[in-house]
Order: structure tokens, then sequence, then C-alpha cells
């Protein structure tokens, strides 16, 4: 994409994202932990890992079309709280929050959402206007992969979560990150092999070092072809535009070796 056409798309997100969530997320039970997991996609890099795994390929894999703007390929997968204080009085640890989220036992101790089962979860209860926002930006929504009910149903609705506010949250932090230097930095370097080195930079130029500490990459394949972004953001941050303090560190840095491929679409 040439430098105009670039300008253009990074205006059109920041309108989305200005237009993207219409109220605050507020958590009305459990509100007691301190930080969110945002978790993208890169889309090409996670059907290129299924396709060569030889798992099943979701629709939004099997139908996935090029796009001049390339970071329409970073999509959302969810947005997940931390372990809440009262939570873990009740025996709780990371390991068992990560796993079941609002399904862990003894609290909340909801109905499980299986990964392998995602439909068979709760509809969210999104207004029409929020699921088509969402659509454009978390393909496995809806149809038959139902992902937004599957990441409702483990990670948002024991906290009370306005449906519309949660994914909200999340399409809004989706096209600021299109729109950041880091977005600039996927869009020009599709479909190539990069440095860990020059991604984190492009990250550090868009929100400082903070952000960099907050970073966990997920690669899968050889080559390793990028399938996921994490940043760690305070619980406190949540409902302001991302800036240089938004962040927080975590220990984590994911499994992304030194250099991995941002995969273009096609096998």
């Amino acid at each position: 994409m040439n430098k105009l056409g670039y300008s253009l798309a990074v205006a059109a997100v920041a309108v989305a994202a200005s237009c993207a969530q219409a109220q605050p997320l507020v958590a009305t039970r459990y509100a007691d932990f301190d930080r969110y997991v945002l978790a993208l996609s890169w889309q090409t890099g996670f059907c290129q890992s299924l396709h060569a795994d030889n798992r099943s390929e979701p629709d939004e894999c099997r139908l996935l079309k090029e796009q001049e703007d390339k970071t329409h390929f970073l999509t959302v997968h969810g947005l997940w709280p931390s372990l809440p204080k009262s939570i873990a009085a009740r025996g709780v640890d990371d390991r068992r929050w990560m796993r079941y989220g609002c399904a862990a036992r003894p609290v909340p101790n909801m109905p499980e959402a299986r990964a392998s089962r995602k439909c068979d979860a709760e509809e969210t209860g999104l207004s029409l206007e929020m699921a088509a926002k969402l659509n454009d930006v978390m393909p496995g929504a809806g149809g038959n992969s139902c992902l937004e009910r599957y990441e409702y149903a483990k990670h948002g609705v024991c906290f009370g979560f306005d449906p519309d506010a949660w994914f909200g949250t999340m399409v809004r932090m989706n096209h600021e990150v299109k729109a950041s230097e880091l977005g600039r930095f996927i869009a020009s370097h599709y479909g190539q092999r990069v440095s860990r080195s020059d991604f984190t930079a492009a990250l550090e130029k868009a929100w400082g070092k903070d952000a960099v500490k907050s970073l966990a990459l997920r690669c899968d394949g050889n080559p390793a072809w990028l399938t996921e972004i994490q940043l760690t953001i305070k619980a406190s941050a949540v409902n302001a535009p991302l800036n240089k303090t938004s962040f927080v560190p975590q220990p984590h840095p994911g499994n992304c070796g030194s250099e991995f491929v941002l995969d273009a679409v096609g096998y």
C-alpha cells in the first residue's frame, strides 16, 4: 500500500475507533482485578498454522481473501480480565483461572465454555449495531464459529459486563493498534520475515517501553508464523485511548523467537 493509501486507511480506522465504544466498560461483579490482556490474532498466520497441521479450518480461514489494507488481518481474539482477588481468595489460582475463567470452581462456577463446542455457549445479547462492528474485526464471530459466544461465556459474563461495552472496547482498541506505528510496521512488512527487535521497536515508537514490557507474541509452525499479539493493559486505563501509561509489564514474552513471519493470504 502506498503512503496515501495507508494514510486514508489510518484515518478510516481512527473514525471507526471513535465510534466503536458507546459506553464505558464496567465490571459489576468480581471487579477487584488489576489488568486485562488484549489478544489480537494475525489471522493469516493463524489460518496458515491450522492448514500446516492438517487441522479443521473454519469458514473464516477457508474464505479468507486478499485485502488492500493489510492491517485488516489484525483481528480481535478477546479481552481477558486477570484473576480477581475475591476469586483467588476462594482457592482459584492463575492456572485454573486461565483454563476455566468464569467456569472456575468454587466461584464463579458458571457453565463451562468449551473451545470445541463454542456454539453451545449462550447468546451474548449484543445489539445488532455492535454485532456488525464486531464482525468487521472478529472473523470468528457469528456464523458457524461463534467465537464471540465462547469469549463472553469464558471471560465476560461472570463480571456482569454489558456485552456492547465489552466487545466495543475490543473493537476500539483493535482500531487503535491498526492506526498506530505498530500497525504501520505490520502493513509495510506484510508477507515478510521480520525480527522481533524491529517489531518491538515499532511498538515502542507507538506507546513507549512499558508497552514493550506488556507484550507477548505467539508463533506456530516452521517457519514461525506469528499467530497472536497480546498486550497487558491496566484495568484502570481500559476506557481511555491507548497511550504510554496504559500498559503493565507481564513476565511471559510468548514463544516467538528472534524472527518470525507476518504471513500473507494463501498457502
